[in-house]
């Protein structure tokens, strides 16, 4: 067992035994160390003569605009042009020349990177930007000939590419370098643009559509169809809005005996008879016809004419004299489709021309079965005024739309003629009507109906649309 008196004898043994020499400020224990100086110098990434020495760096490379990373774009084969856009610093010239000044920095502070400069293909583009001038020059050779003034550019880059691009760039390229896709365009553009000044690239709303595949480099050239609203009439009761496929060949390519060999039921519509003189005067391929609602091929379309919008496919003329086309539509059809308020429409027009339901106004001849007193005639149809009738769907349009029950509103019955057995009269009803059926009921699916009203039934003579009140 260790005394006090011990504990306190070790503690002054100590205290002689550490000023003996060993703990005093007089001599340093490390006075026999020799410094060494490191023969490294500190690494400044973005110092401009970091190349300077042989010193060959193991460490990953910087991103740009370091000179080591600059030098590592070099090393691993980067283009000239994908070397200048990665590397963002800014020289005199730009694409390959601004490319090929900062390789020769490259060059100039680092002999070593000589021995790799050279690879077989850029890893950021596959050379894909020498080709830029070949693309350029199909584009205008395609364009030649076209009336236009606006082109939008698609292209499609490889994925795989696109992938080993964006590791690249994001890793290496300096912060807000330019993308490949988007390079690419920029230089696109700027070749066609000297090759023609006029030429506006858009990013919406083109006149051509140019889309570049860039592993086959082949380009395909979408001429935008040019879109005419107008109002039409037709006279005649023996031709349809819109193209009649043929019943017996549905339409299929060289037709059949019994369309004679057209593909279609009846030769003649409203939208060929509009359509044509447009095709021809603007060298275009074919016509869509957009129409606010239709009428039946027996009905005639009088008053201001029904609102429509011709799209017009593949022109190679994109602004025709539109007086001069609505003369020439009269004329070709012989007077039996009129057009007016021609002009310059859109994409956007079609949908409101599509959505709108407006009111029409029309005049209608039948013949009832069982005549009776002129004054029950007169007010039991006049009655209908104001009246919501309910009309299930009309079994002559059954087989292509939904059977359902809609409900419409006669608006105003005017114009009320009774001729013997024969009755004449004008309505104005809420769109989506169905007026014939309003007139016969359809064996009872219109609710209520004239035929109801009168006790009779009623034949339709006629109808003819007076007007379509969308404005």
């Amino acid at each position: 067992m260790t005394s006090a008196k011990d504990d306190r004898d070790d503690k002054v043994e100590w205290v002689a035994y550490s000023s003996a020499g060993y703990g005093s400020a007089e001599d340093d224990l490390w006075d026999d160390v020799v410094p060494i100086e490191s023969k490294e110098k500190e690494i400044d990434w973005y110092d401009d003569n970091i190349l300077d020495d042989d010193t060959v760096v193991q460490w990953d490379a910087p991103p740009c605009p370091a000179p080591l990373g600059i030098a590592h774009l070099v090393r691993i084969g980067c283009c000239d042009h994908c070397l200048h856009r990665l590397a963002g610093v800014k020289t005199e010239s730009t694409g390959f020349d601004g490319g090929s000044q900062l390789r020769k920095t490259a060059l100039e502070n680092n002999s070593d990177l000589i021995t790799d400069q050279k690879k077989a293909e850029c890893p950021t583009c596959e050379n894909l930007l020498e080709d830029v001038g070949n693309v350029s020059k199909i584009i205008l050779d395609a364009c030649d000939g076209l009336d236009f003034s606006t082109v939008q550019i698609g292209v499609h880059i490889p994925k795989d590419l696109m992938e080993e691009e964006d590791r690249i760039r994001s890793k290496y390229g300096a912060p807000g370098s330019l993308p490949l896709k988007s390079t690419f365009v920029d230089e696109t553009q700027q070749i066609i643009r000297e090759g023609n000044e006029k030429i506006n690239f858009v990013k919406e709303k083109p006149d051509l559509m140019v889309l570049i595949d860039t592993l086959t480099l082949r380009v395909d050239v979408d001429v935008r169809p040019v879109f005419f609203y107008g109002r039409y009439t037709k006279t005649t009761r023996e031709i349809p809005q819109t193209r009649w496929p043929c019943r017996s060949c549905r339409g299929r390519s060289g037709g059949c005996e019994a369309c004679n060999s057209t593909g279609l039921q009846y030769i003649d519509s409203v939208q060929d008879l509009i359509g044509r003189p447009f095709v021809d005067a603007m060298q275009a391929s074919d016509t869509a016809f957009h129409g606010m609602g239709r009428e039946d091929i027996d009905v005639r379309c009088l008053g201001s004419g029904r609102p429509f919008v011709l799209e017009v496919k593949s022109p190679v003329t994109r602004k025709p004299d539109l007086a001069a086309m609505e003369s020439e539509i009269e004329t070709q059809s012989k007077g039996q489709i009129s057009v007016n308020s021609l002009r310059s429409s859109d994409r956007k027009e079609v949908a409101r021309i599509k959505q709108t339901r407006s009111e029409k106004t029309y005049t209608i001849r039948f013949k009832v079965e069982e005549t009776a007193d002129e004054d029950h005639v007169r007010s039991s149809i006049m009655a209908l005024t104001s009246e919501v009738i309910e009309q299930q769907t009309p079994t002559r349009v059954s087989h292509r739309r939904a059977d359902k029950i809609r409900k419409r509103k006669i608006t105003a019955i005017q114009n009320l003629l009774i001729e013997g057995d024969e009755i004449e009269l004008s309505l104005r009803c809420e769109a989506g009507t169905y007026i014939k059926e309003l007139v016969h009921s359809d064996d009872g699916r219109t609710k209520p109906s004239v035929s109801s009203v009168l006790g009779t039934a009623c034949e339709v003579l006629w109808l003819d649309v007076e007007d379509v009140h969308s404005d």
